[in-house]
């Protein structure tokens, strides 16, 4: 069946709208949930794996065959033979890491020539990791907590309209001249704001045009072509988003947020493709709650119990090895990811965490002001004052970590899981009980 898609233009599009595949996978929380993970195996029946936003601020770690890869811009798919691999150009990009990962799997037996980084994605130039370091440290107290790696700096400079994009490493002429364009005013700052010596054009063009350039041409391509003919052709894409929904631009809490859209519609904008392209979108969800750096945690534990977590759940940022700060799930939480993100299901990771507890905790909503809140306040006074109100139910004190079925979970594990689900309103369909890549037990419907 073919649908018009114009009057009187002869143009007409095939109905895809029960044959597209597309699976958004978001996380629902602060991030650090599991993603790359998920991801990873749900890669195995995919074609196309696209990475749709976000930099190397964001890394997670895949356990394959024992064997660990920490990733950090490379979509996961990278590690099966038979995907296509996508930077989209929502993404930044800072070629020396992007290098440095590329070589690192490359020495380890993964061939990723098949990659193609978006034309239209932005670089990362030095000037933009000098900036957030120092502004981070003239923050003083009120710090945002950024990992310093110029992610936000270059989304700012993309929304400013003058960022260098990675197709401009393909004309040496436009790219000298757009970097003039933007070291006049970055060096004033650095000069008269910092106190900070000039950068020097060539200097920065040696190494982006000389040593990246040759080696990154043949990778940077047509990703919204590599997308829309995938669809085209029925194949099976995933998505996939760095950082979570409460570090979104417009959603998370700001201002301790990223400085782009992890949010399933940012899907759209990060890869070249329309809402109804998404077939379906994958919450990830910890079950527990982590968080790096500043914000509000109303959940917080900052006891022996949040220093039990740290050390079972080895809660280290995989980039940065900081500590994450730890609490209690947070259903209000994924409630709210799930409006923002039209969640069809929802993956429930690190459940093994959990195992030597004897009681959990749940927050099923806020109150502040004697006001009961069960969606996120929108005002962040409210949110930073908002006190936990918990139900109490009870751990299983059981090793769930070779459960491979839902009936080997035991029944505690099973009922919190099950809880969490109802206190989310969303259904959990797998749960992870381990780093492996296939330690998931998936969820049949009528366990649901």
């Amino acid at each position: 069946m073919a649908v018009e898609a114009g009057a009187g233009n002869g143009l007409k599009r095939a109905d895809y709208d029960v044959q597209v595949s597309a699976t958004v996978v978001v996380g629902t929380q602060w991030g650090d949930e599991g993603k790359g993970k998920l991801t990873d195996l749900l890669a195995a029946d995919m074609d196309v794996v696209v990475r749709y936003q976000g930099g190397h601020n964001a890394g997670h770690t895949i356990v394959v065959d024992g064997r660990r890869f920490a990733l950090q811009l490379l979509p996961s798919g990278i590690l099966y033979d038979h995907v296509v691999p996508v930077i989209g150009n929502g993404v930044v990009v800072d070629p020396a890491v992007l290098l440095r990962e590329i070589d690192e799997l490359t020495a380890s037996g993964v061939d990723c020539s098949r990659l193609v980084v978006s034309g239209n994605a932005h670089l990362i130039m030095p000037y933009h990791q000098e900036l957030d370091a120092l502004t981070e440290r003239y923050l003083g107290r009120n710090k945002l907590g950024t990992t310093k790696r110029g992610i936000g700096p270059a989304y700012a400079d993309k929304a400013a309209r003058v960022g260098i994009r990675l197709q401009d490493l393909l004309d040496p002429k436009i790219f000298r001249q757009k970097l003039d364009v933007a070291l006049k005013e970055k060096n004033l700052v650095l000069a008269k704001v910092y106190n900070r010596l000039a950068l020097s054009a060539s200097q920065i063009c040696d190494r982006y045009l000389d040593q990246y350039a040759p080696r990154l041409a043949p990778l940077i391509g047509d990703s919204v072509g590599v997308v829309h003919e995938a669809l085209r052709d029925d194949k099976r894409l995933l998505l996939e988003g760095a950082q979570a929904t409460f570090l979104d631009l417009d959603h998370g809490t700001y201002p301790f947020v990223t400085s782009s859209n992890p949010v399933a519609g940012g899907a759209c904008v990060g890869a070249g493709i329309g809402p109804r392209d998404i077939t379906s979108v994958l919450g990830i969800a910890k079950a527990y709650l982590t968080r790096v750096g500043s914000g509000p945690f109303p959940t917080e534990l900052d006891d022996e119990v949040g220093d039990l977590l740290v050390e079972r759940g080895r809660e280290f940022g995989t980039n940065t090895g900081r500590r994450r700060r730890t609490g209690w799930f947070d259903a209000v939480m994924v409630r709210q990811a799930a409006r923002l993100n039209s969640l069809s299901e929802i993956a429930l990771t690190k459940l093994d965490v959990l195992d030597t507890m004897a009681e959990l905790k749940v927050c099923v909503a806020y109150r502040c002001g004697g006001k009961l809140y069960e969606h996120m306040p929108y005002h962040q006074s409210e949110l930073h004052d908002a006190v936990p109100v918990y139900e109490v139910v009870p751990g299983w004190q059981e090793d769930t970590t070779g459960a491979t079925k839902i009936d080997e979970l035991p029944g505690a594990a099973r009922d919190y899981v099950r809880f969490l689900a109802e206190s989310a309103g969303v259904a959990i369909t797998r749960v992870g009980v381990g780093p492996g890549r296939e330690q998931f037990v998936e969820i049949p419907a009528a366990a649901e």
